[in-house]
């Protein structure tokens, strides 16, 4: 999502994938340490950042809010940062009329002030997708696109020889095959234009993943290009691999690599 608008802000990250914009600020940062050309950076309002400041002066030294998370910084007065560390931001804040500390926000907010954005913590956040099942479980992405999906992993057959040989095809000595069965929603106004099982992979006991196989069955079709918005699309990926080979997981991922929106359905015996 990123890499396709080149700018947005955490909340708008967080709200897409479902999750806390706390933890994904913080991922935001490690994938930034990490060497990843990525900038994190926070957006305040001066007048308001001032009179606070004005305020601590006045009434003490301003003691923000306790610190969470991996990246806690423990404050004592105004501070300097340093390096990407998220930064709380506060709305204006009213003069006091008495000698007494100013009152502190219960939480960290997020997004910038007077946006719909603005959320604290300590209200309820959005579940978060669940990205792991087992077969027949329906799951949620988002493709490199921004295409709301639901994967299903509707049938796993294993072994699946007779319907290998049944479609003209011939299997080595030791070898099996086996046909995974998914069906794909877009659920957004943005179409899907990949292959739905360009990256699916079936994940062995031993951790090795196996790819699929460049043959289709005309008893059971196979994936289609791309997927319209609103529109429900299902295919057969077909996988060859050794006999012994005992599986434990199928794999659904947008890009070659794993990543925060690959899904993962288990197996079982």
């Amino acid at each position: 999502m990123l890499a396709d608008s080149g700018r947005a802000a955490v909340h708008e990250i967080a709200q897409r994938l479902g999750m806390d914009p706390r933890e994904a600020a913080m991922r935001l940062i490690t994938l930034s340490g990490s060497g990843l050309p990525l900038l994190v950076g926070v957006e305040c309002d001066p007048n308001g950042i001032r009179r606070a400041l004005a305020n601590a002066a006045a009434y003490g030294n301003y003691q923000g809010p306790p610190p969470s998370g991996a990246y806690a910084v423990h404050q004592s007065g105004p501070h300097h940062v340093s390096g990407p560390h998220p930064v709380a931001q506060y709305g204006p804040q009213s003069p006091q009329s008495h000698p007494f500390p100013a009152q502190q926000p219960p939480q960290n907010p997020f997004g910038p002030p007077q946006s719909a954005g603005w959320v604290r913590a300590d209200q309820p956040q959005p579940k978060p997708l669940s990205r792991t099942g087992k077969i027949g479980s329906t799951l949620a992405a988002d493709s490199l696109e921004g295409a709301h999906l639901s994967i299903q992993l509707v049938e796993v057959v294993d072994p699946a020889d007779f319907l290998f040989t049944a479609a003209g095809y011939k299997l080595a000595e030791g070898e099996r095959a086996v046909v995974v069965h998914t069906e794909i929603t877009n659920a957004s106004q943005v179409p899907y234009t990949s292959l739905p099982d360009m990256y699916l992979v079936l994940v062995t006991k031993t951790g090795e993943t196996v790819t699929k196989a460049p043959v289709s069955l005309s008893s059971r079709p196979a994936h289609k290009l791309g997927v319209q918005p609103g529109e429900t699309a299902g295919g057969h990926t077909v996988f060859v691999l050794p006999d012994t080979t005992e599986l434990t997981q199928v794999r659904w991922s947008v890009r070659p690599e794993v990543d925060m929106n690959t899904l993962v359905w288990t197996v079982e015996d």
